[in-house]
């Protein structure tokens, strides 16, 4: 079983995939603020450290086969533009930093479907970091979601039928796919299922590759 380290491990998805990963009998150690380790799924080892201060929870690293980068400001909107860059990029590059550092075998970083019409300046960040990702030499699984859906997150159900639309017509089909809507369940299985067939360099998987995992 893999040792795997994840950050942003009390959030949406980082409680679902330690839950996840914990179940498979693999050994968690989850990043987590001081003060908010009693949300860490149950099994899992609290570290307590800042996402932005790579020396709070470097040696915390050492040892892990795996290392999930999940930090990200919550519910994305254009108006947090300067977040995206201050928390998202910023964390994402001490993320990168560490796992080089500490020898890790395998990166798995949640980034956005992409080219897409709007939220341009989060799109922006998340490929920023994907290149530094490749620039880094580690091998590393990149997911590009678009929209996942959870508790709470449903509202683009009503889209369904035009996504439907969308990809039934040769010329939007394309898009219609890349953007689509994914499951919480669908993109647990794919991380899941990326740290324990870890790739020989970097893969990418796009929205229809994250629905095949489930």
């Amino acid at each position: 079983m893999a040792k795997v380290f994840v950050t942003g491990a009390t959030g949406f998805m980082g409680r679902r995939l330690c839950g996840a990963l914990v179940e498979r009998g693999h050994r968690v150690r989850g990043l987590a603020r001081a003060g908010s380790e009693e949300r860490l799924a149950a099994g899992v080892t609290a570290v307590a450290g800042d996402p932005l201060d790579a020396a709070t929870y470097r040696e915390a690293v050492a040892g892990c086969d795996a290392m999930v980068h999940l930090v990200g400001v919550s519910h994305p909107s254009p108006a947090k533009a300067a977040q995206f860059r201050a928390i998202d990029l910023a964390s994402a590059r001490q993320a990168i930093a560490v796992a080089v550092a500490g020898g890790i075998g395998h990166l798995v970083y949640v980034s956005v479907a992409h080219p897409a019409p709007i939220m341009r300046e989060y799109i922006a960040a998340r490929v920023e970091a994907e290149r530094a990702i490749v620039e880094s030499g580690l091998k590393a699984t990149i997911l590009r979601p678009w929209y996942v859906l959870g508790p709470g997150r449903r509202w683009p159900l009503v889209l369904a039928p035009v996504y439907r639309l969308m990809e039934a017509i040769p010329t939007t089909r394309e898009g219609a796919r890349r953007l689509g809507l994914v499951t919480a369940e669908q993109m647990i299985a794919a991380m899941v299922e990326a740290i324990e067939q870890p790739p020989a360099g970097v893969v990418v998987l796009e929205v229809p590759e994250i629905r095949k995992a489930s």
